[in-house]
């Protein structure tokens, strides 16, 4: 039996996050797609109190044990086996879903990867399907306070390619549709720590 992996950035996010997914992840039955599930510690988490609703984590092939750990530890009948999601790999593991969550993914990864990501949930998201991305965004050009410039900073020291991504720039990935139905903004939520969370639904 491995260590749990643990992430203090989840254990300090959870419980603002839950009330957003509480408003809209509402359908019993439904599946949640968590793209990026790191640790595993918010897929066991919202699935506790998420209950009616089957949690579909997923990551890349390095943190699938972890997240099996917390899944297992959990006991969770609403919680799945974790599922191997590269984003930029053509077919993804499952054809749909109702919804979709994200948290602190998209400063990570690329922008070509960002834009693979957005194409693949338009792709397996459910018409009037739901997804959350949670994490720091800039507005306007500019970033929102002193810490997340400093953050970003420290990003791009570790990967040249990763930074705080653009609001506009993540809305326009929404609404650029070729085959598949567009992402549209609904909400943007204020959260703690100069954080967000971007509220999209596909359209029918």
């Amino acid at each position: 039996m491995i260590n749990k992996p643990f992430a203090e950035s989840s254990e300090q996010n959870k419980d603002h996050i839950l009330p957003v997914l509480k408003q809209w992840f509402t359908r019993p039955g439904s599946t949640v797609l968590e793209i990026g599930s790191g640790t595993g510690q918010h897929a066991t988490y919202f699935a506790r109190f998420l209950d009616s609703i089957r949690w579909q984590p997923s990551d890349t092939r390095e943190n699938l044990e972890g997240i099996e750990a917390w899944r297992n530890d959990a006991g969770l009948a609403n919680v799945l086996p974790a599922l191997q999601l590269d984003v930029t790999q053509q077919s993804w593991p499952l054809e749909t879903t109702d919804y979709v969550f994200s948290a602190n993914t998209v400063h990570i990864m690329s922008w070509p990867m960002v834009e693979k990501m957005f194409s693949g949930i338009r792709s397996v998201l459910k018409a009037d399907g739901i997804f959350c991305l949670y994490g720091p965004f800039n507005y306007n050009g500019q970033y929102t306070s002193p810490s997340n410039q400093q953050f970003d900073g420290w990003l791009k020291s570790r990967n040249p390619d990763s930074g705080i991504r653009h609001f506009e720039a993540l809305c326009k990935l929404g609404t650029q549709a070729a085959q598949t139905a567009p992402l549209h903004l609904i909400d943007d939520i204020e959260m703690p720590q100069n954080n967000r969370i971007l509220v999209f639904q596909q359209q029918a």
